[in-house]
């Protein structure tokens, strides 16, 4: 779609603007779009207080039915309430490897449509457009489906079978974007945009509801083209991929160290990368940093992997990924474990090791019995990085104090990334948790409202957020949020329908008292 200024043009607000279009924007443009969920005449959930719950009142759709009755004593993997609640009704019981039949059905309401616009830098589908295309996904392939298009069935379609139930970033992207297409929501997405401020309008004087004023530009035929738009709701769904997070080190602006794990594809496709490079150095324990770790293993280049936490911790993810559907993830984590540094206990307990106790360990050494299982790879657990130096030597350190100095070929800092919300007043920082940092999906998220979604500290009424940007990371649960802003807005609209009727009714019933 091409985004015109519409109120210029038409004169009018637009109901509903989305600020993303990944996979967040796209399940909110599905609901509001008059796709509404009902409980099934036939259905069966396997939790019967929630099968109770929801046989109390079947004739109404979940969009209108009271969303923290239902939430009560349910338990899941996510910490927000109507995320585990959508999740148990679309998969019941999946956390246990069962594939019950959802007790939901959808119908399409057109009138329940809620007119809104999807604003995204690329095509539908957001970040993971540009992911690496042939790692396979984190989570299993039917927590990735969007509602009313099974991911089995499409992939069927494609004539290509699933690998261990899981398909690739490159798929998930090809699917989201044919979701569009296919429940004709395309109207509604307007690509190519960037916006640039989102900001409160007055009230205005002829007592108009107050909105939102949206900027930004769009790229139409080679150029970019401003708009302007009012809207009386914004919601953020901007996901966390734009701003790779940085250590704040001393030298991290050096040329050969880099944010993004395409950069060292884009080095091994230059040849710069080989068996008799000098180790890259890979600091990270998440699963990018696993894919890089992954990558440079397979081509030969040896690997330093230094990270905070202890292999053990329970917080590392590999710690909580079964083996047997993550069997590449599990190779890495016996890679960190079975190859550990460990360096010597500091001389004394309260000083700070002497330049004479810096160290500059080999990849190929190990401190166990098991260095040959993965040769020119070796882990740094519980290690930090105190600089970078221009002669492409790391000085790291120990939780001990104990520092080493390792000579490398290039760095990939992989430790998570941040929203861009530069649109929005002092980057959003006061919409997190806490005000005095800056919004991150895993340390201060937005403050929402558990059951609503609505922005907590926005400057006025119509503002949400969902999706990483309140730290939903799994699109298995990001669709909780879409299913809480739907029905708010929903019941918004109710409430307004009928406060505007019981105004009619009041005006008609003084005229007529008049007359009398």
């Amino acid at each position: 779609m091409d985004l015109q200024d519409k109120e210029l043009q038409a004169g009018e607000t637009v109901p509903v603007v989305i600020v993303g279009n990944g996979p967040s924007g796209i399940c909110l443009s599905y609901l509001l779009s008059g796709h509404t969920p009902y409980l099934s005449a036939d259905s069966w959930h396997p939790n019967p207080l929630l099968h109770s719950k929801l046989g109390e009142q079947p004739h109404l759709s979940l969009l209108e039915q009271d969303l923290e009755y239902l939430c009560e004593g349910l338990e899941g993997r996510s910490s927000n309430p109507v995320a585990v609640l959508f999740d148990s009704l679309l998969l019941p019981d999946s956390d246990f490897g069962l594939e019950h039949t959802s007790p939901l059905e959808w119908r399409y309401e057109p009138e329940r449509a809620v007119p809104h616009l999807v604003l995204g830098k690329g095509p539908p589908g957001g970040a993971w457009h540009a992911m690496e295309g042939s790692m396979l996904t984190l989570s299993l392939a039917n927590w990735m489906e969007l509602p009313g298009l099974k991911l089995k069935d499409w992939m069927s379609d494609k004539r290509r079978n699933l690998r261990n139930d899981r398909a690739t970033p490159a798929e998930i992207a090809s699917y989201y974007q044919h979701y569009v297409s296919q429940m004709s929501l395309e109207q509604n997405f307007a690509c190519g945009t960037t916006v640039t401020s989102v900001t409160r309008q007055p009230d205005s004087l002829d007592g108009a509801p107050p909105c939102w004023r949206v900027t930004g530009l769009q790229r139409r035929e080679g150029e970019e083209v401003p708009f302007s738009l009012l809207a009386h709701n914004v919601v953020l769904a901007t996901g966390t991929h734009d701003i790779p997070a940085r250590l704040g080190v001393e030298g991290e602006s050096l040329p050969f160290v880099c944010h993004s794990f395409w950069e060292l594809e884009a080095a091994i496709c230059r040849g710069e990368l080989v068996q008799s490079s000098d180790p890259v150095l890979i600091v990270g324990a998440g699963l990018t940093a696993a894919d890089a770790v992954l990558a440079a293993h397979h081509l030969g280049t040896p690997v330093y992997h230094v990270f905070r936490r202890s292999v053990t911790d329970p917080g590392l993810i590999f710690n909580q990924l079964p083996k047997l559907l993550y069997p590449e993830y599990h190779k890495v984590h016996q890679m960190m474990t079975q190859q550990q540094h460990r360096p010597p206990p500091p001389l004394h307990e309260h000083a700070q090791n002497p330049p004479s106790s810096i160290r500059s360990p080999s990849p190929s050494a190990s401190t166990t019995s098991l260095s040959s299982s993965y040769s020119g790879y070796l882990s740094f657990p519980r290690h930090r990085v105190l600089r970078f130096q221009h002669d492409h030597k790391c000085v790291l350190e120990s939780d001990t104090g104990v520092r080493s100095v390792v000579q490398v070929s290039k760095v990939l800092v992989l430790i998570g990334a941040h929203p861009n919300l530069s649109f929005l007043d002092d980057s959003g920082r006061t919409l997190g948790i806490n005000p005095d940092e800056p919004v991150s999906c895993r340390r201060n998220p937005i403050d929402v409202d558990p059951f609503t979604n609505r922005v907590v500290a926005a400057g006025g009424p119509g503002m949400y957020a969902m999706g990483p940007l309140v730290g939903e990371n799994f699109v298995r649960f990001l669709k909780g949020g879409a299913l809480a802003i739907a029905s708010d807005l929903a019941k918004r609209q109710s409430d307004e329908r009928n406060e505007g009727e019981a105004a009619l009714s009041r005006r008609e019933w003084l005229q007529t008292s008049a007359l009398v």
